[in-house]
């Protein structure tokens, strides 16, 4: 990897991408494997209760999120996720402009952009090279030697494991924090934003906004925007 001064860390549902890639993904992988919307409503549902009903933290949530998907191969919804991305970014408002004009004008200074995110390398891989990131810090499902998905997970890619995740290739790359930038739109976003000398927030979360107003920090609007190009 070519040497950088800076990195630019930017979470990815809702900040780069109006959607929750992983819901998102979850209805086309229902459909593309002959589901619909009312299964995927379901599991969506179920999903959604063990947070905001059972009380379980987003890692947990994220935890479940990959056991469905136990006993597919990797390759499969790798193949996927690609797919999905490239009907995702057809539609019209799928990008948070000010976002992507960040992002591009980070790539134009000649920073590290770095995708961090919760959802998996079949979605994100694909994004990441559309928009010019160099690098993908994100949950990684587990798979066997026979290359099937076992269902768990190295580590959710969520909250304080955003922030080592952010904080650990910044000290691998030798890179100032005080110099490196970051974004997110939500709560579980501040312990990654509050690692870096340049945090930004996306939209209207109110603890962010409430930290932003406290430290100066930029706010950007989460206005969609059509196109990444």
């Amino acid at each position: 990897m070519k040497p950088r001064l800076r990195a630019a860390f930017f979470d990815v549902d809702e900040t780069v991408i109006t959607a929750k890639s992983m819901f998102d993904f979850l209805r086309y992988w229902m459909e593309r494997n002959g589901g619909g919307d009312t299964e995927y409503e379901k599991t969506a549902g179920r999903l959604r209760d063990l947070a905001h009903n059972g009380g379980l933290p987003r890692t947990e949530v994220n935890r479940a999120y990959y056991r469905l998907f136990a006993g597919v191969p990797m390759a499969e919804l790798t193949d996927a996720g690609r797919a999905w991305y490239a009907e995702y970014r057809e539609r019209p408002a799928a990008f948070v402009a000010a976002s992507l004009d960040a992002l591009a004008a980070h790539r134009r200074a000649d920073d590290l952009v770095v995708l961090v995110s919760g959802s998996f390398r079949g979605c994100l891989e694909p994004i990441a090279a559309d928009l010019g990131a160099h690098l993908v810090l994100c949950t990684e499902p587990l798979a066997g030697d026979d290359g099937i998905l076992t269902g768990e997970v190295r580590q959710p890619m969520i909250g304080a494991a955003k922030a080592d995740a952010v904080q650990r290739t910044m000290t691998e790359l030798g890179l100032d924090p005080a110099g490196c930038s970051a974004y997110g739109d939500h709560a579980t976003d501040l312990d990654m934003l509050t690692r870096v000398g340049r945090p930004s927030v996306v939209g209207e979360d109110p603890v962010l906004r409430d930290h932003a107003l406290g430290n100066g920090w930029p706010v950007l609007p989460a206005v969609q925007a059509g196109s990444a190009t």
